[in-house]
């Protein structure tokens, strides 16, 4: 065989097909033929390539030991542009991933803004339901105060169906306290309560103008008795027509459930260290001296009542006392009878109470203790609200020697 003819591997490349030949020599013609495009014009030498002339065939061969000592042609100018081309369009290739990012920078961003924009209207309404919201066109001020539920003392929730002393006296002091209020408006709307209740806070009322700061009440539906006793001190009283007010009196309750307790089996020992020590007691009924003691008590409440009225609206004991038999009295009546001085209703209130602290323009009304969800909410967290605010008034709702009160029975 002729040693032109075999190739290193010891293969007839003259009678061997490229179909017929081992992988790896298709591999290294391939990789040859691939090498050659790219070899420059002239360096088709005769040490790299030998042409087989004793065939018609011509097939360009590689002798192994030279193919590993050939050096990697440089590129051509073109190809080098070629392969640049080829970079950037891969480089561009990612760039729509990169503006991806971009746009999800941005969705945060926007996301970010969103729940700054939620917090701050949340905060703000918040802030109005506090009673800081209002007009802003000037700095002085008017400070609405709801006196709204049944009134004792005690540390109840606002908004609970309770009107507390100290909370009602706190927002009087905050008022007065505050250099931009020049008067205040109670906004009245109950039926009354604890008799000690309405002297707390009438006291703050007087402290409140005692300072110069007047006091207007504007009543709603309902301002009875205790609650009338907090709005007879006031420089300025509006009602409604259909008002209910007056109900001048006190009250002191006592239950007695001896004949249920003996039905059903019930019975109680009692060691007292004095006679009246367990008077109202629900397992018995009163004595006769116990019930002329319950009269004096409730006697004395009356009289600090009427001598309540009678400074307020300017009246003598007696005028009051020809009113202060307990019953009820239209706005119209109570008018008439001088226990209100106009109709109106809490902006007339408002407008009124401009005028007397001699505000100049637009007041800014602030709302001190208005009924918000967010109060609500806070003030129940289980949603049960009767419950949690029966525990609050428990003292007061099942006093074990009865209720006195200045209050509609």
């Amino acid at each position: 065989m002729n040693d032109k003819n075999v190739n290193s591997e010891g293969t007839d490349s003259k009678n061997t097909s490229p179909e017929e030949a081992p992988g790896d020599d298709l591999s290294k013609n391939s990789a040859y033929a691939k090498k050659e495009t790219i070899l420059p014009d002239g360096d088709n030498s005769a040490s790299t390539i030998r042409e087989n002339s004793s065939g018609p065939n011509f097939a360009p061969e590689i002798q192994g030991s030279i193919v590993k000592d050939v050096p990697e042609p440089p590129f051509r100018n073109s190809d080098k542009k070629t392969i640049e081309k080829e970079s950037l369009s891969m480089n561009s290739g990612s760039s729509p991933s990169l503006k991806k990012k971009k746009r999800s920078g941005m969705s945060y961003i926007l996301v970010l803004l969103a729940l700054i924009t939620v917090i701050a209207v949340s905060m703000a309404a918040i802030f109005y339901g506090l009673g800081f919201g209002g007009n802003f066109g000037t700095s002085e001020k008017i400070a609405v105060i709801y006196v709204q539920g049944s009134m004792l003392t005690g540390n109840v929730p606002a908004g609970l169906g309770y009107a507390t002393s100290e909370e009602i006296s706190e927002n009087i002091h905050r008022a007065v306290a505050d250099k931009e209020v020049r008067a205040i408006v109670l906004r009245v709307n109950s039926a009354g309560g604890s008799p000690a209740a309405a002297q707390e806070i009438a006291i703050e009322i007087e402290k409140a103008q005692e300072q110069g700061i007047p006091v207007v009440v504007s009543m709603g539906d309902l301002a009875a008795s205790a609650a009338y006793y907090i709005s007879a001190p006031a420089d300025y009283i509006y009602a409604n027509p259909s008002t209910s007010t007056g109900s001048i009196g006190v009250i002191w309750t006592f239950e007695n459930l001896s004949s249920y307790y003996e039905k059903e089996g019930i019975d109680y020992y009692i060691s007292k260290s004095g006679e009246f020590k367990d008077m109202g007691g629900s397992w018995r009924g009163l004595t006769d001296e116990e019930k002329e003691y319950a009269d004096t008590v409730v006697m004395d409440s009356y009289e600090d009542f009427v001598t309540q009225v009678a400074e307020g609206r300017n009246m003598s004991r007696s005028e009051v006392k020809d009113l202060a038999d307990g019953r009820v009295y239209t706005g119209t009546r109570a008018k008439e009878l001088g226990l209100v001085d106009d109709f109106g209703n809490l902006y007339d209130a408002i407008d009124k109470a401009s005028e007397l602290g001699d505000i100049q323009g637009e007041p800014k009304v602030v709302y001190m203790n208005k009924a918000s969800l967010s109060r609500l909410l806070l003030g129940s967290e289980s949603g049960d609200s009767n419950e949690e605010t029966g525990q609050f008034v428990n003292y007061f709702e099942e006093n074990p020697y009865g209720k006195i009160l200045s209050c509609l029975s």
